[in-house]
């Protein structure tokens, strides 16, 4: 048997999961959806890690989450969309987990890691591929 590689569907489904998990993450922080805590608990949080006005941050992290993550997922200004991604999990990575180590199981950074880098690569190196939304063009 033989496999043709099909670059653009393995972009694709990156995307997919990746730009999805991150805007549910989002709709966590802005909805309370997923079993998340909505602005106010996000922000509360936020604010013991010295983030103020919370409430803010909470809206301006899962926004960048949810609507970069729907971007991605579409491949929709897709350098945007990981700029977003990139700047609250890097974020993350240094105000949160990077005390903890590499490893999740130490709530370390690994995940927030490879989110921001699997965003970066596809928004600046590869781009989207080609089974992606385009708007006027």
């Amino acid at each position: 048997m033989v496999f043709q590689l099909d670059v653009d569907a393995g972009l694709l489904i990156i995307r997919l999961f990746v730009g999805l998990i991150v805007a549910a993450h989002g709709a966590q922080k802005l909805f309370g959806w997923f079993g998340g805590h909505g602005l106010g608990g996000v922000g509360g949080w936020l604010e013991s890690l010295g983030f103020r006005p919370g409430r803010l941050w909470a809206a301006l992290a899962g926004g960048s989450e949810f609507f970069g993550g729907l971007l991605f997922a579409l491949g929709l200004w897709t350098p945007i969309a990981a700029f977003l991604i990139a700047v609250v999990m890097i974020v993350a990575l240094f105000t949160v987990h990077v005390k903890h180590g590499l490893f999740i199981t130490n709530n370390g950074y690994e995940y927030v890691l490879i989110l921001a880098v699997v965003a970066l690569v596809i928004g600046f190196l590869t781009g989207p591929g080609a089974y992606r939304v385009s708007i006027g063009g």
